[in-house]
């Protein structure tokens, strides 16, 4: 391990791991979800569709095989705990960036590096990279070569399904694993090892049933949340001299249960599917609901903010142009104040959205468009549209009929614009809601003068 590596692993946790893992001196000043961080494969709790005697990722790390994995799950289900426990097991240099503040140039110093320790140590490297969906496509290409010639061991994690997150080149060179929520037993079983663990509270405590069931709720099926929510309620009952952390204490340490997506299927985009089609259906309330849930479980609000301003094109269109600028100017407004204030602009743009007249017009139109392109129906731009500004235009013809429509009184003037195949073809039409019944009115007056030839 290199001087630039110590450190990476679990906040000091592992720095004399490749000695052994299970006596490595524990930080104190770590908080307890860190210090009872897994050491070894049969230390985690949980994921045995991956964990299992046959499953995938306990062959590819007992074979100690060249691998890079996408870990793909909520939070506080081990992905971390994963790449950790991955490096340990295969003995192998550990270097861990977010994807929150590194970028292309850290990337390609690790892989430098890497390339260094593989070439003269026979070492090879793993680059775990947490919260990879934040990275760009091209942070993310900037990875390619080194995974597909396997000078990193490449271990993503993401909160967000990598097959929308991730670049299709860097998944073809990648396991995808996708990590389930903690069972209720799970997450016991890791609240009970914290309780009398000589690395957690080693029984300076002990929590009452009543105690235990809150905090399993507490969770919600994230076990790094029950460990803090733990420790914050045995730090409450030492501060009155008990050793016993009752409900009461609990409550006071903890003051709010987290609020969890539901725990089937992929909960993240069944949400935003849910808060976009009460938005389309128009019910202002069922729309608050799902925003409130989202923002409740710590969804990326740029998240939220992508979907609403999807949505004021794809279900408003329009009827209201006015939807757009406000799902736009709430984006910018969480990304100038962040939350949890951003949730005022975002609650703003979901009544405006959910209220404003509907229309799919602008959606129809351009599916359509987009399906007749892809159909061939194309055909070359009309004479008078192609460009005449370069030497030699002219000779060809080009620009010769245009007719500057400025030039007319009304602004408007006969004349092709689309291509032969595609004269006479409506793909825009506007509906009788909102502004679009006046801009229909006016779409036909305008198509019976372009039209008339």
């Amino acid at each position: 391990m290199t001087a630039g590596d110590a450190g990476l692993f679990g906040e000091g946790l592992f720095a004399d791991a490749e000695a052994d893992p299970a006596a490595a001196p524990v930080d104190w000043g770590a908080p307890l979800a860190v210090r009872m961080r897994p050491r070894s494969l049969d230390e985690v709790v949980g994921q045995q569709h991956l964990l299992g005697p046959r499953a995938p990722l306990r062959r590819l790390v007992e074979a100690d095989e060249p691998m890079s994995l996408v870990l793909y799950g909520p939070p506080g289900t081990g992905k971390t705990t994963l790449a950790h426990v991955i490096s340990l097991a295969t003995q192998r240099s550990f270097v861990q960036l977010s994807a929150l503040d590194a970028g292309v140039k850290e990337v390609r110093a690790v892989i430098a590096t890497a390339k260094r320790e593989l070439t003269h140590a026979g070492r090879r490297t793993v680059l775990f990279i947490d919260e990879v969906h934040r990275f760009s496509k091209t942070q993310q290409d900037s990875l390619l070569s080194a995974v597909e010639d396997r000078i990193v061991s490449l271990i993503a994690a993401t909160t967000e399904n990598p097959f929308f997150s991730v670049v299709s080149p860097l998944l073809s060179r990648s396991l995808v694993l996708a990590l389930q929520p903690l069972a209720d037993d799970d997450v016991r079983a890791v609240l009970r090892r914290a309780l009398t663990s000589d690395r957690g509270l080693d029984g300076a405590v002990t929590l009452t049933e009543e105690a235990e069931e809150h905090l399993l709720r507490v969770a919600g099926g994230d076990a790094r949340k029950a460990l803090t929510a733990l420790e914050s309620g045995a730090g409450a009952a030492r501060a009155i001299g008990s050793t016993v952390l009752d409900l009461p204490t609990l409550e006071t340490a903890v003051a709010q249960a987290a609020v969890r997506y539901d725990r089937s299927g992929d909960q993240h985009y069944d949400i935003a599917s849910a808060l976009i089609k009460s938005i389309r259906g128009s019910d202002v309330d069922a729309a608050l609901h799902y925003l409130a849930r989202m923002v409740e479980a710590g969804e990326d609000p740029r998240f939220i903010a992508r979907r609403l301003v999807i949505s004021a094109s794809e279900d408003i269109g329009m009827a209201d142009p006015t939807a757009l600028v406000t799902a736009v100017a709430a984006a910018d407004a969480v990304a100038f104040i962040g939350m949890p204030e951003g949730h005022f602009p975002l609650a703003q743009a979901v009544v405006h959205l959910a209220t404003a007249p509907k229309s799919n017009a602008v959606t129809v139109g351009i599916g359509e468009s987009v399906a007749d392109v892809r159909a061939g129906l194309a055909g070359p731009v009309p004479p008078g549209l192609r460009d005449a500004h370069y030497a030699g235009a002219k000779k060809l013809g080009h620009g010769a009929t245009y007719v500057y429509p400025h030039a007319h009184p009304d602004g408007v003037v006969p004349q092709q614009y689309p291509p032969d195949a595609l004269v006479g073809r409506d793909y825009y039409r506007p509906t009788g809601r909102g502004a679009e019944a006046q801009i229909g009115a006016r779409l036909a007056r305008l198509r019976a003068i372009v039209r008339r030839r």
